[in-house]
């Protein structure tokens, strides 16, 4: 009496389940102008991107994971320790379905050079950037508690084996252009994820995370880079202040963190636009040392 056939799409899909890396999700409330779909592989790194009107196409390779299937990936990853981490502090696992928080710090430096010596394979450029993050830490607020708990530790946050490549792009780290023109789309897609929590299933129930981004993982270089600084030969020489050489030379500790990504950004705003009509010397020293658009705000923490 019990039809035992399947059609075909319910075996197609039930096969994609035991496939690793494939795991099914939700965002509450979806994310903006990120696709609903959960079968997402590597993308091109270039796709979300909207070129505006002076833009030049991006002439690189690059790919990548949308950020929020990277996510899901790791959690699932951790999912022996998260439950293990619940039994440990003797929460019962089927009353933590919410109050989830995952810290995640995020990482980007260039590769150096990566050229092909004496192939004869495509023409690219010959330096690297790979932007990762690591999961740093899993907490939960259990109901009617007023702290959270750690179930998760990251315990080698700098090791290469917690630390997961999200995007993979041939530019080299000091071309602005083609890093916002990559990285632009993982930026909107991370603010999008700030705003909306993650369900998905957890040692067989499904639970819902939130998520803060951290991003330590940056070396000088790729800060200034991406909060559209001068570079390193600038006479602004902190990444956090408007301290010149000279007067960091004189005082050490009188120092106070003074910038922050929109301050940058209207700074960049009066040096495209020059409303007061300045010498370039006399402009330069009123947004000190802020000569290109930043995109990526990097949020200090400590590692």
């Amino acid at each position: 009496g019990r039809q035992i056939f399947q059609p075909l799409h319910t075996l197609r899909s039930a096969e994609k389940e035991l496939l690793p890396g494939f795991h099914q999700f939700e965002w509450q409330p979806a994310l903006k102008n990120v696709s609903s779909s959960w079968d997402v592989g590597i993308i091109d790194g270039l796709s979300g991107w909207t070129a505006s009107v002076d833009d030049v196409p991006a002439d690189t390779i690059a790919r990548r994971f949308r950020y929020d299937v990277a996510l899901v990936s790791a959690l699932k990853d951790l999912e022996e320790d998260i439950m293990e981490g619940l039994r440990e502090r003797g929460l019962d696992d089927s009353t933590c379905t919410s109050g989830f928080t995952v810290v995640v710090k995020e990482s980007c430096d260039g590769m150096g050079d990566v050229s092909e010596k004496h192939g004869s394979g495509p023409a690219v450029p010959e330096k690297a950037v790979r932007f990762s993050f690591t999961i740093m830490s899993i907490s939960i607020r259990a109901d009617g508690e007023e702290d959270a708990v750690t179930i998760f530790q990251e315990q080698k946050p700098n090791s290469e084996l917690s630390c997961r490549p999200l995007c993979l792009m041939f530019v080299d780290e000091s071309d602005h252009e083609t890093l916002t023109a990559i990285l632009g789309p993982v930026v909107a897609e991370r603010k999008a994820m700030l705003e909306s929590r993650l369900i998905l299933s957890v040692g067989g129930l499904l639970r819902s995370f939130r998520f803060f981004f951290r991003g330590t993982g940056l070396d000088e270089k790729m800060v200034r880079e991406m909060e559209g600084l001068e570079a390193s030969g600038s006479t602004y020489v902190c990444t956090l202040c408007d301290s010149t050489r000279a007067e960091a030379s004189q005082n050490m500790v009188l120092h106070s963190i003074t910038r922050s990504h929109t301050e940058n950004l209207e700074r960049y705003e009066i040096w495209r636009t020059n409303p007061f009509s300045e010498s370039a010397e006399e402009l330069r020293d009123r947004v000190k040392g802020v000569s290109a658009k930043p995109f990526m705000e990097t949020q200090p923490t400590l590692d």
